[in-house]
């Protein structure tokens, strides 16, 4: 079977009940708007890749999907045991930021074949001036190896909200954008990167243009 094929996974019933309070905080106090949900399959894995912003990012990717996600997260994070409880049963796993993480690339490939939705973010941390990093060559042996479609995605005013120097969030305007996913793992591991580039610069000055025509 592969993984175009494989049935979707149900989302939990704690999914559920987060997704409805993140659904009403996100659109209250982030103003929250999405574009392009109806470009994810509804069955398959699906590989989406973003920028990333700030923490809320998977917050802020998944909160209108009816399919769960599945998440990279920095190993550091799990040590924290309560917190490390909860993101486990949202679908979060570690990875070794930087380190070329060989067990997180076989979860990775694995968890696509099987038919999840993954979100990762290919700058491979968080932005440190709200701009869009050099995207990091660890995503193109995923979408080699996986085989999957790949969906790009473009967060902007996250980093606004809540920077990595901040300890609390704040009120921002988030605007999000999903393009149609695309099959890239017959390509070269230097024109995936390419490709990803400039879909995440093209779909950033959409984003941009976008939250500053609603102020």
């Amino acid at each position: 079977m592969s993984a175009e094929s494989n049935p979707s996974k149900p989302r939990s019933t704690m999914w559920r009940c987060l997704q409805v309070l993140a659904s009403i905080l996100t659109r209250v106090f982030l103003n929250l708007q999405v574009r392009g949900t109806e470009h994810l399959p509804k069955h398959g894995g699906v590989l989406i890749v973003s920028n990333h912003q700030s923490f809320i990012d998977p917050v802020v990717i998944a909160v209108r999907f009816d399919r769960p996600f599945a998440f990279l997260a920095d190993a550091y994070l799990f040590k924290i045991k309560p917190f490390a409880w909860l993101i486990r049963r949202l679908n979060a796993f570690p990875i070794n930021t930087g380190k070329g993480d060989i067990a997180a690339m076989k979860e990775t490939i694995r968890l696509l074949q099987s038919g999840e939705v993954l979100n990762v973010f290919p700058e491979g941390t968080r932005t440190h001036t709200g701009k869009i990093d050099e995207i990091q060559g660890g995503v193109a042996l995923a979408i080699r190896r996986a085989k999957v479609p790949v969906m790009p995605a473009v967060i902007v005013g996250a980093y606004e909200a809540f920077p990595r120097q901040s300890i609390f969030p704040r009120t921002g305007r988030v605007r999000v954008i999903f393009d149609k996913p695309r099959r890239l793992d017959h390509l070269k591991a230097d024109e995936i990167v390419s490709i990803l580039e400039s879909e995440f610069s093209r779909l950033y000055d959409q984003a941009i243009a976008w939250r500053d025509e609603s102020r």
